[in-house]
């Protein structure tokens, strides 16, 4: 039988994906928010991963295709299908708990459609055991089917890098994985058959789940090293980035940076593995001790900056700040658990005016999410400090010194800026 698709939830993963596997598979693309399945089938991609052409050249304006794209809020056209993706966002609460809701909710969308012999793929990021442990008992429960008997599951952790257009789906090596060894080849070969960089299968669930959860772990903590050498060297009064560029002319020096670490990936990811540690009895000392130093630099910053304005006799009650940024990364909009806001509040608790000026963020997103106003326009005022928070391309171009004041400063916690600036992280 031929795969028809089901790829369940449309952001960051889902639309790549989606549009990769609808150049060979009918696919059904489902989200709950009608918003944004209205766009997608109009063809449009406020995210900006899928280019608006390569959308277009896929969409169907039907559920019943021979290959394509059919973008839908509506539970029926799924019944179809005999694969189904969920790629639903997988994050944490105020407290750092792992929130597993949405995974449950569009588990219970698929247990209504699910048939026998049909196989339930997961990519949102989760800790080894959850597919099985929490997803799989929504399945049965629902659909009334049998796990490994009437149906089946797999998991194949997703790698897109928002805002990255290099490193695309097809061009980034996949790990797959199934509940039982002939599922774990049926996934495999499913995804091999669009994913030029190849894939590799795992061989069970839980390693797969737990190899996606290191990779972002690995990264926060070694970008945690560089951030607490960099407040070392601060107060040494050593350049961090001259020091790592000496440091990485050794063949083996690993080649991090320090900076605001936010995101649905690295800031999230390793208090899923922290949770199920604890769970079994283990306190997890680095992994938690990296999250506790990067989820601190925010406040590190605005307290540089409050430092330098006092340093150079500028009043910091009712000053005015300029913020370059505040997406959680550069040249992508995406503003999910972004740090630049740590910053942002950090310095209004000084009493500061702070301006925002990013060229990619939606400004409703950020007011709905942070409440907070933003602009898409550089402003024509002056200032008496500037922050770059975020390496967006467009930053580079900006002659920073339009903004400022007589008597000002410009911290660049990127270490992008070639011009002279008064302090970089």
């Amino acid at each position: 039988m031929k795969p028809k698709i089901a790829v369940i939830g449309l952001g960051y993963v889902g639309l790549p994906l989606a549009r990769l596997f609808a150049t060979k598979y009918p696919v059904i693309g489902f989200d709950i928010n009608i918003q944004r399945v209205k766009e997608l089938q109009s063809g449009t991609d406020v995210t900006l991963e899928v280019d608006d052409i390569e959308l277009k050249n896929v969409l169907q304006t039907s559920p019943k295709m021979e290959k394509g794209l059919f973008c839908s809020n509506n539970q029926s056209n799924l019944a179809d299908c005999n694969y189904y993706i969920i790629t639903v966002p997988t994050p944490v609460d105020s407290t750092n708990r792992p929130i597993l809701t949405p995974l449950f909710k569009a588990s219970e969308t698929v247990g209504k459609v699910l048939k026998k012999g049909d196989i339930v793929v997961y990519e949102s990021t989760v800790y080894p055991g959850a597919t099985e442990e929490e997803c799989v008992p929504v399945l049965e429960q629902v659909s009334g089917l049998s796990f490994n008997t009437d149906f089946y599951v797999g998991y194949s952790p997703e790698r897109i890098n928002p805002g990255d257009k290099e490193h695309t789906v097809e061009k980034i090596l996949k790990v797959t994985s199934g509940s039982t060894l002939e599922i774990g080849h049926k996934v495999d070969e499913l995804y091999a058959s669009v994913i030029v960089a190849g894939t590799h299968l795992a061989p069970t669930i839980r390693v797969a789940e737990a190899a996606k959860v290191i990779e972002n772990s690995q990264r926060d903590i070694n970008i945690a090293f560089v951030n607490e050498l960099a407040k070392i060297f601060n107060l040494l009064n050593i350049d961090t980035h001259h020091v790592l560029e000496a440091a990485s002319t050794k063949w083996n020096f690993l080649p991090f940076k320090p900076g605001l670490v936010g995101g649905h990936c690295i800031g999230v990811d390793p208090y899923y593995l922290a949770q199920k540690a604890q769970a079994h009895g283990y306190h997890p000392e680095i992994i938690l001790a990296g999250r506790r130093m990067n989820d601190g630099m925010g406040k590190y910053v605005a307290t540089e900056v409050v430092k330098l304005m006092v340093q150079k006799d500028i009043k910091v009650k009712d000053s005015k700040i300029l913020v370059l940024g505040i997406t959680f990364k550069e040249n992508c909009p995406d503003v999910r658990n972004t740090k630049a806001v740590d910053v942002i509040n950090n310095l209004k608790s000084y009493g500061t005016n702070i301006t925002i000026y990013d060229p990619w963020a939606d400004e409703k997103e950020v007011k709905i999410e942070y409440g907070l106003d933003t602009t898409k326009e550089p402003p024509l005022e002056k200032f008496d400090a500037v922050i770059l928070t975020v390496a967006h391309q467009q930053f580079l171009k900006l002659d920073l010194k339009s903004f400022l004041a007589d008597s000002s400063l410009i911290y660049d916690v990127k270490g992008i800026l070639k011009e002279s600036v008064d302090a970089r992280l």
